[in-house]
Protein backbone atom coordinates (compact mmCIF):
# COMPACT_ATOMS: atom_id res chain seq x y z
CA UNK A 1 0.00 0.00 0.00
CA UNK A 2 1.55 3.43 -1.03
CA UNK A 3 2.07 6.23 1.91
CA UNK A 4 -0.22 8.27 0.44
CA UNK A 5 -2.97 6.15 0.54
CA UNK A 6 -2.17 4.99 3.81
CA UNK A 7 -2.17 8.54 5.14
CA UNK A 8 -5.92 8.71 3.54
CA UNK A 9 -7.06 5.95 4.94
CA UNK A 10 -5.32 6.95 8.84
CA UNK A 11 -6.59 10.31 8.13
CA UNK A 12 -10.49 8.86 8.10
CA UNK A 13 -9.96 6.87 10.95
CA UNK A 14 -8.64 9.33 13.17
CA UNK A 15 -11.35 11.53 11.93
CA UNK A 16 -9.29 14.34 10.04
CA UNK A 17 -10.87 13.06 7.04
CA UNK A 18 -14.41 12.65 6.43
CA UNK A 19 -16.26 10.28 4.39
CA UNK A 20 -16.65 12.32 1.43
CA UNK A 21 -12.94 13.94 2.07
CA UNK A 22 -11.24 10.43 1.98
CA UNK A 23 -13.29 9.36 -1.17
CA UNK A 24 -12.15 12.54 -2.92
CA UNK A 25 -8.83 12.22 -2.15
CA UNK A 26 -8.51 8.49 -2.97
CA UNK A 27 -10.21 8.88 -6.96
CA UNK A 28 -7.65 11.96 -7.16
CA UNK A 29 -5.31 9.39 -6.89
CA UNK A 30 -6.17 7.66 -10.29
CA UNK A 31 -5.32 10.45 -12.33
CA UNK A 32 -5.54 14.04 -12.74
CA UNK A 33 -6.35 16.09 -15.51
CA UNK A 34 -4.16 18.55 -17.05
CA UNK A 35 -7.32 21.34 -19.09
CA UNK A 36 -8.63 19.42 -21.99
CA UNK A 37 -5.61 17.79 -23.50
CA UNK A 38 -4.09 15.03 -20.82
CA UNK A 39 -4.77 13.06 -17.91
CA UNK A 40 -1.31 12.25 -16.04
CA UNK A 41 -1.18 9.25 -13.96
CA UNK A 42 0.97 10.72 -11.21
CA UNK A 43 0.58 7.42 -8.94
CA UNK A 44 1.23 4.55 -10.89
CA UNK A 45 4.65 3.82 -9.38
CA UNK A 46 1.99 3.44 -5.86
CA UNK A 47 0.41 0.92 -7.73
CA UNK A 48 2.77 -1.34 -9.60
CA UNK A 49 6.00 0.23 -9.16
CA UNK A 50 6.40 1.58 -12.00
CA UNK A 51 6.52 5.56 -12.95
CA UNK A 52 4.37 7.44 -15.87
CA UNK A 53 6.91 8.05 -18.26
CA UNK A 54 5.69 11.49 -20.48
CA UNK A 55 6.53 10.94 -24.30
CA UNK A 56 7.69 13.96 -25.73
CA UNK A 57 7.26 12.59 -29.11
CA UNK A 58 4.46 14.18 -31.19
CA UNK A 59 3.54 17.05 -28.16
CA UNK A 60 4.24 20.33 -29.06
CA UNK A 61 6.60 22.04 -26.36
CA UNK A 62 3.50 24.40 -24.95
CA UNK A 63 1.57 21.18 -24.14
CA UNK A 64 5.05 19.66 -22.69
CA UNK A 65 5.35 22.08 -20.25
CA UNK A 66 2.25 21.98 -18.82
CA UNK A 67 1.59 18.32 -18.97
CA UNK A 68 5.34 17.85 -16.84
CA UNK A 69 4.68 20.44 -14.61
CA UNK A 70 1.37 18.77 -13.46
CA UNK A 71 2.97 15.90 -12.67
CA UNK A 72 6.14 17.36 -10.98
CA UNK A 73 3.67 18.68 -8.52
CA UNK A 74 1.48 16.09 -8.16
CA UNK A 75 4.33 13.51 -8.16
CA UNK A 76 7.58 14.77 -6.85
CA UNK A 77 9.66 13.94 -10.01
CA UNK A 78 8.95 13.11 -13.71
CA UNK A 79 10.12 11.21 -16.61
CA UNK A 80 10.22 12.80 -20.23
CA UNK A 81 11.58 10.52 -22.84
CA UNK A 82 12.41 11.59 -26.85
CA UNK A 83 13.06 15.01 -26.27
CA UNK A 84 13.65 17.31 -29.03
CA UNK A 85 16.34 20.11 -29.23
CA UNK A 86 13.35 23.05 -29.01
CA UNK A 87 11.33 20.87 -26.10
CA UNK A 88 14.37 20.67 -24.41
CA UNK A 89 14.94 24.62 -24.72
CA UNK A 90 10.95 25.07 -23.72
CA UNK A 91 11.76 22.38 -20.27
CA UNK A 92 14.66 24.58 -19.50
CA UNK A 93 13.04 28.10 -19.64
CA UNK A 94 10.20 26.38 -16.96
CA UNK A 95 9.13 27.85 -14.31
CA UNK A 96 9.79 25.11 -11.95
CA UNK A 97 9.74 25.50 -8.36
CA UNK A 98 13.01 26.99 -6.97
CA UNK A 99 13.80 23.48 -4.95
CA UNK A 100 13.58 21.16 -8.66
CA UNK A 101 16.52 20.15 -10.11
CA UNK A 102 16.09 18.88 -14.35
CA UNK A 103 18.71 16.63 -15.27
CA UNK A 104 19.53 15.88 -19.34
CA UNK A 105 20.66 12.62 -20.59
CA UNK A 106 21.86 13.97 -23.97
CA UNK A 107 22.61 10.11 -25.54
CA UNK A 108 18.57 8.98 -24.43
CA UNK A 109 17.27 12.21 -24.79
CA UNK A 110 15.64 11.96 -21.60
CA UNK A 111 15.13 15.11 -19.36
CA UNK A 112 14.04 13.77 -15.49
CA UNK A 113 13.22 16.64 -12.95
CA UNK A 114 12.98 16.19 -8.94
CA UNK A 115 11.78 18.12 -6.95
CA UNK A 116 13.60 16.71 -3.42
CA UNK A 117 12.65 12.97 -4.09
CA UNK A 118 15.55 10.22 -3.25
CA UNK A 119 14.89 6.64 -3.59
CA UNK A 120 16.90 4.41 -1.63
CA UNK A 121 19.25 1.58 -3.57
CA UNK A 122 16.81 -1.22 -3.84
CA UNK A 123 18.29 -3.64 -6.42
CA UNK A 124 21.30 -3.99 -8.97
CA UNK A 125 20.61 -4.04 -12.71
CA UNK A 126 22.76 -4.87 -15.50
CA UNK A 127 23.05 -3.09 -18.75
CA UNK A 128 24.95 -4.52 -21.78
CA UNK A 129 25.40 -3.42 -25.69
CA UNK A 130 25.38 -5.22 -28.64
CA UNK A 131 27.16 -2.00 -30.49
CA UNK A 132 28.08 1.44 -30.05
CA UNK A 133 24.78 2.95 -32.11
CA UNK A 134 22.42 0.88 -29.71
CA UNK A 135 23.80 2.96 -26.71
CA UNK A 136 21.09 5.80 -26.83
CA UNK A 137 18.39 2.92 -26.28
CA UNK A 138 20.52 1.06 -23.73
CA UNK A 139 20.45 4.51 -22.03
CA UNK A 140 17.14 5.02 -21.87
CA UNK A 141 16.68 1.62 -19.96
CA UNK A 142 19.27 2.91 -17.99
CA UNK A 143 17.99 5.69 -16.79
CA UNK A 144 14.26 4.41 -15.97
CA UNK A 145 16.19 1.56 -13.98
CA UNK A 146 17.86 4.15 -12.13
CA UNK A 147 14.90 6.34 -11.15
CA UNK A 148 13.22 3.48 -9.61
CA UNK A 149 15.73 3.16 -7.61
CA UNK A 150 18.16 0.60 -8.64
CA UNK A 151 21.84 0.56 -8.61
CA UNK A 152 22.81 0.04 -12.49
CA UNK A 153 25.94 -1.02 -14.03
CA UNK A 154 27.31 -1.03 -18.00
CA UNK A 155 29.31 -2.40 -19.99
CA UNK A 156 29.23 -1.08 -23.89
CA UNK A 157 30.05 -2.43 -27.54
CA UNK A 158 30.46 -6.42 -26.35
CA UNK A 159 28.40 -7.79 -29.88
CA UNK A 160 29.37 -11.43 -31.13
CA UNK A 161 31.41 -9.71 -33.83
CA UNK A 162 33.97 -9.82 -31.18
CA UNK A 163 32.89 -12.21 -29.15
CA UNK A 164 36.12 -12.20 -26.84
CA UNK A 165 34.88 -9.00 -25.45
CA UNK A 166 32.20 -10.38 -23.69
CA UNK A 167 33.39 -12.91 -21.37
CA UNK A 168 35.79 -10.69 -19.27
CA UNK A 169 33.14 -8.12 -19.27
CA UNK A 170 30.39 -10.70 -17.57
CA UNK A 171 32.21 -10.95 -14.26
CA UNK A 172 31.12 -7.62 -13.57
CA UNK A 173 27.27 -8.82 -13.80
CA UNK A 174 27.51 -12.18 -12.05
CA UNK A 175 25.97 -10.07 -8.93
CA UNK A 176 23.19 -8.05 -10.77
CA UNK A 177 19.25 -9.10 -10.34
CA UNK A 178 18.83 -8.69 -13.86
CA UNK A 179 20.34 -7.52 -16.95
CA UNK A 180 19.08 -5.64 -20.19
CA UNK A 181 20.75 -6.74 -23.49
CA UNK A 182 20.61 -4.38 -26.37
CA UNK A 183 21.46 -5.40 -29.58
CA UNK A 184 20.38 -4.15 -33.28
CA UNK A 185 21.50 -6.12 -36.63
CA UNK A 186 20.82 -9.58 -36.00
CA UNK A 187 20.05 -9.20 -32.65
CA UNK A 188 22.30 -12.65 -31.12
CA UNK A 189 23.96 -10.67 -28.12
CA UNK A 190 20.70 -11.59 -25.74
CA UNK A 191 20.81 -15.30 -26.32
CA UNK A 192 24.28 -15.85 -26.06
CA UNK A 193 24.10 -13.78 -22.91
CA UNK A 194 21.16 -15.45 -21.37
CA UNK A 195 22.82 -18.96 -21.64
CA UNK A 196 25.87 -17.84 -19.02
CA UNK A 197 24.81 -15.75 -16.57
CA UNK A 198 21.84 -17.06 -13.84
CA UNK A 199 20.05 -13.69 -13.61
CA UNK A 200 16.66 -13.20 -15.91
CA UNK A 201 17.85 -11.64 -19.38
CA UNK A 202 15.96 -9.17 -21.49
CA UNK A 203 16.05 -8.73 -24.68
CA UNK A 204 16.06 -5.00 -26.18
CA UNK A 205 16.28 -5.45 -30.06
CA UNK A 206 17.51 -1.45 -31.55
CA UNK A 207 16.51 -0.13 -34.61
CA UNK A 208 19.92 -0.41 -36.09
CA UNK A 209 21.18 -2.29 -38.75
CA UNK A 210 20.29 -2.18 -42.87
CA UNK A 211 19.44 -4.20 -45.73
CA UNK A 212 16.73 -6.90 -45.49
CA UNK A 213 15.18 -7.11 -41.97
CA UNK A 214 17.01 -3.75 -40.80
CA UNK A 215 15.57 -1.22 -38.63
CA UNK A 216 15.30 -3.72 -35.64
CA UNK A 217 12.83 -6.46 -37.47
CA UNK A 218 15.60 -9.41 -37.52
CA UNK A 219 16.91 -8.34 -34.09
CA UNK A 220 13.41 -8.61 -32.41
CA UNK A 221 12.78 -12.02 -34.72
CA UNK A 222 15.78 -13.80 -33.21
CA UNK A 223 15.81 -12.62 -29.92
CA UNK A 224 12.03 -14.12 -29.58
CA UNK A 225 12.95 -17.04 -31.70
CA UNK A 226 15.56 -17.74 -28.97
CA UNK A 227 16.09 -21.25 -27.79
CA UNK A 228 18.28 -19.39 -24.62
CA UNK A 229 15.23 -18.41 -21.99
CA UNK A 230 15.16 -14.57 -21.69
CA UNK A 231 12.32 -12.01 -22.04
CA UNK A 232 11.82 -9.98 -25.23
CA UNK A 233 10.24 -6.31 -25.26
CA UNK A 234 9.72 -4.15 -28.48
CA UNK A 235 12.18 -2.43 -31.18
CA UNK A 236 13.73 0.43 -29.32
CA UNK A 237 11.55 0.20 -25.91
CA UNK A 238 14.16 1.11 -23.47
CA UNK A 239 11.67 2.57 -21.00
CA UNK A 240 10.00 -0.85 -20.70
CA UNK A 241 13.22 -2.78 -20.41
CA UNK A 242 14.79 -0.56 -18.11
CA UNK A 243 11.00 -0.67 -15.98
CA UNK A 244 10.98 -4.46 -16.09
CA UNK A 245 14.38 -5.07 -14.94
CA UNK A 246 13.87 -2.43 -12.24
CA UNK A 247 10.48 -4.49 -10.88
CA UNK A 248 12.62 -8.10 -11.05
CA UNK A 249 15.19 -6.41 -9.27
CA UNK A 250 13.09 -4.19 -6.42
CA UNK A 251 10.96 -7.76 -5.84
CA UNK A 252 14.18 -10.18 -5.56
CA UNK A 253 15.67 -7.81 -2.89
CA UNK A 254 12.52 -7.51 -1.11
Amino acid sequence: MSDHLRGILEGFRSGELSLEGALGQIRLLSYRAVDDMAKIDPHRADRIDVPEGILAEGKNSSDLVSISLAHLEAAGSVIITRVSPDQLRALRAADLPETARLTWNERARIVVIKDGICHPIRGKVGIISAGTADIPVAEEARVVAEEMGCEVITDYDLGVAGIHRLFPALERFMDVDALVVAAGREGTLPAVVSALVEAPVIGLPVSTGYGMGGDGVAALLSMLQSCSVLSVVNIDAGFVAGAFAAKIAVRRRG
